[in-house]
């Protein structure tokens, strides 16, 4: 497996990205360091895990939200719509072991 060094809200992660998996790895981190960044620059949340912790439930609620607004024309249509739903949650876990690995050391972004 192939590491990364991103930067998410200035701070730097070595993160393990699958083969191939570059683009949508880079991709998921700008996504988590914008959504961080605005709630940070909003000025009413200062700690970074609870930055996190709302950037993480923002996203969710994104990615359910447009999972719940694709129309569905068929049932194979319906099929690969759950199928993608089930993508987008695997994902979003997967996103948050690698953020709880990254923060396994000391258990605190700051």
């Amino acid at each position: 497996m192939k590491q990364l060094e991103v930067q998410i809200m200035g701070q730097s992660y070595l993160l393990g990205c699958p083969e191939g998996g570059d683009a949508r790895l880079l991709e998921a981190v700008e996504r988590v360091d914008t959504a961080m960044c605005k709630i940070r620059d909003a000025g009413k949340v200062r700690a970074r895990d609870r930055i996190a912790v709302l950037a993480a439930l923002n996203l969710a609620f994104d990615l359910s939200e447009k999972s719940e607004a694709a129309p569905i024309a068929s049932a194979s249509t319906a099929a690969t719509a759950s199928e993608n739903a089930g993508d987008s949650d695997l994902l979003l876990t997967s996103l948050l072991e690698r953020l709880d690995e990254a923060l396994g050391e000391d258990g605190r972004l700051l």
